[in-house]
């Protein structure tokens, strides 16, 4: 009796545990999960976008739905005590709700894309309060709502926050680009200038060995016109020839590079 007894406890503590894993995995498979803006701040009388997403496991069909309510901030308002539904949309058809929003909603999401967002125009004073996204994706059905604080105020309170911060960011993008730009011309002209003068050194180099050898020469010239006669010529030139090997079978060569000078006594 025993090992029975024990045999069908541990059967039964064996499918308690595979019924728990069984809740656990597909128990979040089953939760819809909705996103939507905390905050959305417009101005009297313009249009106002509530934007609400959603993520699901199961595919978007016809069967998915979504709901929108609104619940007011303000004690004097008729929808100050519970949400009130405004807007309803399911089997791809839209289906307004309160007469006080009725022509001034529009669905402009995409169901298909998991887009369920609301558009608002013209926003009043009167909207102030809270906006309830609630999407529905069977068998998806459980899950939390998106909730959107929308706030209209007048044009002299919106936030000037932003549109400092994007204006400066602009004009610091501009001043670092121009700032890059100048550095880049000046780097590129002290690179060009740098070339330039040792393209000019090299010529002046060359140009300053160049004239050596000629003063040298001029030198030279200079040499043997000063071991010449001072004095005016007053006779024939005669060449002479010259024999520097000293041999008798030696190659004579002519130099006409010795010269001398008859004069009369």
């Amino acid at each position: 009796m025993e090992p029975r007894w024990t045999k069908s406890v541990c059967m039964a503590v064996l499918w308690s545990g595979c019924l728990l894993c069984v809740i656990f995995v597909t128990g979040p498979a089953c939760a819809i999960t909705v996103y939507a803006d905390s905050e959305v701040i417009v101005q009297n009388g313009t249009t106002a976008v509530l934007r609400c997403t959603f993520d699901s496991s199961e595919v978007v069909t016809k069967a998915t739905s979504v709901s929108w309510s609104f619940q007011s901030n303000q004690p004097d308002s008729q929808y100050y005590s519970a949400p009130y539904v405004i807007f309803y949309f399911a089997d791809g058809k839209a289906y307004p709700g309160q007469e006080e929003f009725k022509h001034r909603v529009q669905f402009v999401g995409d169901i298909n894309k998991k887009d369920a967002s609301l558009q608002l125009s013209p926003a009043q004073f009167s909207d102030n309060g809270t906006f309830f996204c609630d999407v529905k994706n069977p068998p998806d059905v459980s899950g939390t709502q998106g909730r959107t604080e929308l706030r209209v105020v007048q044009k002299e309170s919106l936030p000037q926050t932003n549109t400092k911060i994007v204006i400066l960011a602009v004009c610091g993008a501009l001043i670092l680009l121009i700032a890059v730009a100048i550095a880049a011309c000046f780097a590129v002209r002290v690179i060009q200038n740098r070339h330039d003068y040792e393209g000019c050194t090299s010529l002046e180099g060359a140009s300053s060995e160049a004239p050596r050898p000629l003063k040298k020469a001029e030198s030279s010239r200079e040499g043997t016109r000063s071991t010449g006669p001072l004095g005016p010529l007053q006779g024939p030139v005669i060449y002479v020839q010259l024999d520097h090997s000293g041999s008798k079978n030696s190659f004579h060569k002519m130099e006409p590079v010795v010269y001398a000078d008859i004069r009369k006594n």
